[in-house]
C-alpha cells in the first residue's frame, strides 16, 4: 500500500491505478471489458480479498468510474460491499492505522459512497480512441538519440532548459549519443502502442553509425514503454536503418522478456528505459557470463554484439 494514509489516494497502488484508469478509459470498450483489463493489470489486488490493496483497488476503481460516468455494476457493488461491511477499515486497522486515521477514513468512505450511488449526471460521452495508435517504430529499427551525461531528454518538458535533475542542476544539454534497436513492439488490447528497446550500455561522444553498432558493443535490454510523436521529436530520435531481428534468437538471449502491455496501460514512457552509462551505473550492465552485482539495484540483461539476435 505504500504510504498508510486516510485519503483514498494516499497509497502507491491508488496513485498508479488512477493513472491506469485514465489510459484504459480511452479504449472504446464497454465498462465490463474495462474492469477486466484493470483486474488483469493488478491481479493480486483485484482478485485476492486477503491482499492489503484489495479494498483500495475496488474503491479507487469505483471512484474513477463514477467521475467518468462509466456505469459498471460489478465495480459499484464490490465497492459498496467493502464500505458497508467495514472490510477496508478492518484492513487498515490490521496494518496499523491509528484511531484518528480510521475516523478520517470512515468519513472519506461515506463521501465515496454518496458519489458512487448518486445518479450519473448528464455529460458528453467519454473521449475514446477511434482507431489503434500508430506504430512509430517497427521491430529492427535502429535509432540514435542525444544524451547528457548518459541521460536522454525528458520528453515531458517542452524545453530542454526546464529539464534539470534539480533546481540547482544544469539544464539538459547534449554532450553525447546513445543508440537503440527496437526488438519488440505491439498494441495492448489492439489499441495502445508499446515498444521494447535494446540500448547500447554507454553513451559516446560521436554519433554512432550502423557499422559501429554491428561491432563488439555491449547491449542492454531496457524496459518497454510508450512513445508519442511529440515525445519522439523531443528526444531527438534519428533512424539509421533496420536490422533483421530473429525472434527465436531474441527469445534465447532474453528468455524472460514479456510484452509491454503493462507499460501501455499505465502509459509509461519509453524514456524511462533509455538512460545509459554514465548516468546508469555500469555495474548494472554486466557482460554476459559475469556474476550479477545487486549492490546498485537489479542488473539488466545484456548481450555482447548485436549479431547474437540477428537472422542470417
Amino acid at each position: 500500500m505504500g504510504v498508510l494514509g486516510a485519503g483514498l489516494y494516499s497509497g502507491d497502488l491508488a496513485m498508479d491505478l488512477r493513472s491506469t484508469v485514465t489510459a484504459v478509459a480511452r479504449l472504446p470498450y464497454h465498462a465490463d471489458k474495462l474492469i477486466e483489463i484493470l483486474c488483469d493489470s493488478e491481479p493480486a489486488a483485484a482478485n485476492n480479498p486477503d491482499d492489503q490493496d484489495h479494498t483500495t483497488f475496488w474503491l479507487v476503481a469505483a471512484d474513477q468510474f463514477a467521475k467518468r460516468a462509466i456505469i459498471c455494476e460489478r465495480v459499484r457493488d464490490n465497492a459498496l460491499a467493502i464500505i458497508d461491511s467495514g472490510t477496508d477499515l478492518a484492513m487498515l486497522d490490521k496494518l496499523g492505522m491509528d484511531s484518528s486515521g480510521l475516523r478520517k477514513r470512515q468519513k472519506m468512505l461515506l463521501e465515496l459512497r454518496q458519489r458512487i450511488t448518486a445518479p450519473a449526471a448528464p455529460r458528453k460521452p467519454r473521449p475514446v480512441l477511434k482507431k489503434p495508435q500508430a506504430l512509430l517504430m517497427e521491430i529492427g529499427d535502429v535509432l540514435v538519440y542525444p544524451t547528457f551525461g548518459g541521460r536522454c531528454r525528458n520528453p515531458y518538458f517542452a524545453s530542454s532548459e526546464k529539464d534539470r535533475m534539480g533546481t540547482m542542476a544544469p539544464a539538459w544539454t547534449r554532450d553525447g549519443w546513445s543508440a537503440m534497436v527496437i526488438v519488440d513492439c505491439g498494441r495492448a488490447f489492439d489499441f495502445l502502442a508499446w515498444y521494447r528497446p535494446l540500448t547500447v550500455s554507454r553513451a559516446t561522444v560521436d554519433k554512432p553509425t550502423l557499422v559501429d553498432l554491428r561491432g563488439e558493443v555491449l547491449w542492454r535490454l531496457a524496459r518497454p514503454g510508450t512513445c508519442s510523436p511529440v515525445h519522439s521529436r523531443r528526444m531527438g530520435f534519428e533512424k539509421l536503418g533496420v536490422l533483421p531481428i530473429d525472434p527465436d534468437r531474441l527469445r534465447q538471449a532474453f528468455p524472460g522478456m514479456r510484452p509491454g502491455t503493462r507499460a501501455a496501460v499505465s502509459d509509461i514512457s519509453i524514456a524511462n528505459g533509455l538512460n545509459v552509462a554514465p548516468h546508469v551505473p555500469e555495474v548494472l550492465m554486466p557482460n554476459s557470463g559475469e556474476p550479477a552485482n545487486y549492490s546498485r539495484g537489479r542488473p539488466y540483461p545484456t548481450i555482447l554484439g548485436i549479431g547474437q539476435i540477428l537472422s542470417g
